[in-house]
């Protein structure tokens, strides 16, 4: 029996690029439409947001002399793209699906409303939310917050490439040790970068719980929605 009903997965745009130094690995790609796939195949209700930051990320290119704005607007596209690449990809794995933007852009996508995502996922649809929260300054991560609360999912998955939160990076530091569970008083405190602030405060004052897990590796969206404690769990 599946753990949760209704799921807001949020996936990195970088991870998209597997071993390519930029855009969309199809190898990676496909290997996501495929776990997803495995858990549509279970009844679960799955909407998703992905990063762009694999063709363009907003606040680095304002480093570099873009305007903030239209550099934010440049990573919202970067997100549709994406979405349509996951899209195809779903629909040639057999599942049905759609992407909605949070900008009208007809007939890429069809322009978001929580009614039309609700009713997509009860339809057995995966349901894609792309482009952001349609507005500069904020990140993924707070437009996944956003989606999952609005869509009134049961757990927002973060499907990175490190299987869960650390004291520190593993990456850079090997002493690092990994959390099962933790609150989000204690990424406040310890100052832990599981996502940006303002993502991480919509989700406590939200009450939506967080699951941190490693999706580069085949299978385990599966073992998580059959409750196997592979990441970290963040909630009030």
């Amino acid at each position: 029996m599946a753990t949760y009903k209704r799921i807001l997965l949020k996936l990195s745009g970088e991870s998209l690029m597997g071993e390519k130094q930029y855009g969309i690995d199809e190898k990676r790609l496909n290997e996501y439409a495929r776990q997803i796939a495995e858990i549509a195949a279970m009844g679960i209700q799955v909407g998703i947001v992905i990063g762009g930051g694999n063709i363009f990320r907003g606040l680095s290119g304002a480093s570099k002399g873009f305007d903030r704005v239209q550099g934010d607007q440049m990573g919202m596209l970067a997100t549709v793209i994406n979405s349509l690449a996951l899209n195809s990809a779903m629909q040639a794995a057999g599942v049905k699906s759609r992407v909605l933007t949070a900008i009208r852009m007809e007939p890429i996508g069809e322009f978001y409303s929580k009614q039309k995502a609700v009713q997509s996922l009860e339809n057995g649809e995966v349901v894609i939310i792309s482009g952001g929260t349609g507005n500069p300054f904020f990140t993924t991560d707070t437009a996944s917050a956003l989606r999952a609360i609005e869509i009134e999912a049961d757990i927002m998955l973060k499907g990175t490439r490190v299987d869960g939160v650390y004291t520190a990076d593993p990456e850079k530091d090997a002493t690092a040790t990994k959390f099962d569970e933790i609150t989000y008083l204690e990424i406040y405190d310890r100052n832990l970068k599981v996502m940006d602030l303002t993502a991480t405060t919509l989700c406590k004052e939200n009450n939506m719980p967080i699951y941190v897990f490693d999706m580069d590796t085949s299978g385990n969206l599966k073992k998580v929605m059959l409750g196997e404690k592979i990441g970290t769990l963040v909630r009030n």
